[in-house]
């Protein structure tokens, strides 16, 4: 089986939909397409039917819902072809999912359909297909073949040309995790994508003020530039996977068998992690610096994605040790813990994007603003209206 090309998503996403239709109960929906934003391209009204066979091959599974096997009946090629139900949550990912799709490390959609299925509007997502699986399980799978610093250096490299295409046009992904890694074949030159935007968000500042503050006195910086936190928590993942490719096993981790502990949540906000032998023992500063870099506990003080590009053991691959790693080994025999490895991660870039949302909204009483000062010891010393 394929790889997921749609991941699990947090439940309260609201784009679930019921299983995926047989193809001719896809139908156009009466009204006209919508058109996407700053694309200015436009999904397809037609029956998806009319340009794609689709089988009942299960590509990958996810809360939303199954993706499936399809093929261009023009020209026979494969496509995974992501089901969603309409509404604006899912515009919003179909839409920034295809202003980003232009770029080489994130996987490109093809065609959108508006199509209903039992009388509900659903948007259908034609996507390349990711033949070549997960990151990890290819690094898993190798065999007796080393892994290298070198190599997981390149790998960082195009995972970071992902996300530095994303920051430029003003998107943050907030769920670069492993199993949105794909290769796109299982050869030795494949390519590796980014994929799913269910979590995707805009971060220019002009939408900044659609925070429940009500007015800008009581805006506080954080609010003003929310951005460098939902950014960060990219960064904040390209740490987490630079660490599990260089050793094998995540940073953080939780003692209780749960998906995300009070321990595990304590060290993810302390920066409780270490380095340790034997896996670290040969692994350059170069790397163990910036990997200290990326995971700070500051959302603000974490590298920024073009220093993160600019940084010598991102630009300079060549000059990069190839020192064998623990990698492979240690994936391998970790091979039954792995899913809970990922539903850690899942787990931890959810509370984050909670808690960033909850840190840009400052409390009244705590803002520092002199006209608010002001107007409180007024209210405190005027007269109390006398009861009639």
């Amino acid at each position: 089986m394929l790889s997921n090309v749609a991941t699990a998503r947090d439940p309260q996403q609201g784009n679930q939909i019921p299983e995926p239709p047989p193809p001719a109960s896809l139908y156009p929906p009466p009204q006209a397409p919508f058109q996407l934003q700053r694309t200015g391209a436009q999904t397809k009204k037609n029956a998806i039917t009319d340009d794609y066979k689709v089988t009942a091959q299960v590509l990958g599974l996810g809360i939303n819902g199954k993706v499936l096997e399809c093929f261009s009946k023009k020209t026979q090629e494969k496509f995974a072809l992501k089901m969603l139900q309409d509404c604006p949550k899912a515009r919003r990912e179909v839409d920034l999912h295809w202003r980003a799709s232009g770029c080489t490390h994130i996987v490109r959609i093809v065609d959108v359909y508006e199509n209903l299925y039992q009388g509900k509007k659903c948007l259908l997502i034609v996507m390349e297909c990711m033949e070549g699986g997960e990151l990890f399980s290819r690094i898993q799978d190798r065999g007796d073949q080393a892994f290298t610093e070198r190599e997981a250096s390149e790998i960082m490299k195009s995972i970071g040309e992902a996300v530095q295409h994303l920051h430029s046009v003003n998107i943050a992904h907030r769920d670069v995790k492993p199993e949105n890694l794909l290769y796109t074949t299982k050869r030795p030159n494949a390519i590796l994508k980014l994929t799913d935007f269910g979590f995707a968000k805009e971060t220019t500042s002009f939408n900044s003020l659609a925070t429940p503050c009500y007015t800008p006195y009581y805006v506080a910086p954080e609010v003003l530039g929310p951005e460098k936190y939902d950014k960060s928590c990219d960064m904040w993942s390209l740490g987490v996977i630079m660490y599990i490719l260089l050793c094998g096993y995540p940073p953080f981790y939780s003692n209780h068998g749960l998906a995300i502990s009070p321990g595990m949540k304590k060290r993810i906000r302390m920066g409780q992690y270490e380095f340790p032998n034997p896996e670290w023992s040969e692994v350059s500063e170069e790397a163990k610096q910036l990997i200290r870099e990326l995971l700070k506990t500051e959302p603000t003080q974490r590298m920024t994605i073009l220093e993160f590009m600019n940084h010598p053991w991102i630009n300079q691959s060549m000059q990069v040790p190839q020192t064998p790693l623990h990698t492979s080994r240690v994936l391998k025999e970790e091979k039954d813990l792995w899913e809970d490895v990922k539903e850690e991660m899942t787990s931890a870039l959810a509370t984050m994007r909670v808690d960033y949302e909850q840190i840009k909204i400052k409390k009244i009483e705590e803002s520092c603003n002199p006209l608010l000062i002001k107007r409180r010891k007024k209210a405190l010393t005027a007269p109390t209206p006398a009861n009639h």
